[in-house]
């Protein structure tokens, strides 16, 4: 089974489980193929955490949670040194972010200093200790959760920090078909709590990276480029924006439209691909203004509005 055949294999499958959320399954295998961080924000009860779980089960990757809240430190996430009495020296107790898949659980709510631990480990794929440098699994893929209802007790995340997240997923309730068969799943015998996937292995840890490789040799055409780059430079001018797509969101951009193309069975980008991923790429970076935040302007509608500013190339 070839790499491609293997995503399709895991979108379908992720599909029966979590139920009327094709769109945010089909961003996380980007994000996965892409190897960059995810945030999802969505009321409780959406399958955020049953999502992720699933999917590193179907991968076969080691898979930690973290739930947070204020009184997590920066140790209880990277680990430390304790230090044994009887044998006299100090041992390193490793944290959970020593994995393969970590899921963070509301990381609003934990306070700024431990936020900057995890995400220094995010950017790095290493976690410095007492002088010594470790690396993290060459997978190493971040999946943090935020509730969109819940104000009070939260640090929110800055943006610069919030610019080293690939994507923000915004996840939704499910129309009146899909939660139906949510409820006639349960009906026969479904249980989230119990799932277990022995059968259903669908991939390696070695074939996601070898697929990420492949994504690299997806062919990008200049007129395509210049189609993303002035995109990039427009969002820098929108009237209703005062902080605009940064160079990290450029090659962002310009990776997760390979991954994107790559995922549709072809080697090279088109213009489709590069609007495809846009509101999940940008609607964290960008930044309204207050007076277009008064007018109840929503950040997707004005990413919707560069795309149309912009000539799509032939």
């Amino acid at each position: 089974m070839n790499e491609t055949t293997i995503f399709t294999r895991l979108g379908q499958t992720l599909d029966k489980i979590i139920v009327g959320q094709s769109s945010l399954i089909q961003q996380l295998l980007i994000a996965l193929l892409s190897g960059g961080h995810v945030i999802i924000e969505g009321v409780p009860g959406t399958g955020k955490t049953l999502l992720v779980k699933v999917l590193a089960k179907l991968i076969q990757a080691d898979f930690r949670r973290i739930q947070l809240t204020p009184d997590i430190l920066p140790s209880d996430i990277l680990g430390t040194n304790i230090f044994d009495i009887n044998s006299r020296s100090f041992t390193l107790k490793k944290g959970p972010v020593f994995t393969q898949v970590l899921l963070a659980d509301e990381i609003n709510r934990t306070p700024p200093k431990t936020q900057a631990a995890l995400l220094e480990a995010m950017e790095e794929q290493q976690v410095t200790l007492d002088g010594e440098t470790l690396r993290l699994s060459e997978l190493f893929w971040v999946i943090a959760t935020q509730n969109s209802l819940e104000f009070e007790g939260t640090y929110p995340l800055p943006e610069a920090q919030l610019d080293r997240f690939l994507f923000k997923l915004v996840v939704d309730y499910p129309d009146t078909a899909a939660e139906k068969q949510m409820l006639l799943n349960v009906q026969a015998g479904f249980r989230s709590k119990a799932i277990e996937l022995p059968s259903l292995k669908l991939a390696t840890v070695e074939q996601i990276i070898s697929a990420r490789q492949a994504v690299q040799a997806v062919k990008v055409e200049d007129n395509i480029l210049d189609y993303l780059l002035s995109l990039v430079q427009r969002s820098r001018k929108h009237p209703d924006i005062t902080l605009g797509a940064s160079p990290r969101s450029a090659v962002a951009w310009l990776q997760t439209s390979k991954a994107q193309a790559w995922l549709a069975g072809r080697n090279y980008v088109t213009p489709d691909d590069v609007k495809v991923v846009a509101s999940p790429l940008l609607r964290h970076r960008l930044i309204l203004k207050p007076e277009a935040q008064l007018d109840g302007i929503q950040i997707d509608s004005v990413i919707a509005s560069l795309l149309n500013q912009v000539s799509v190339p032939r």
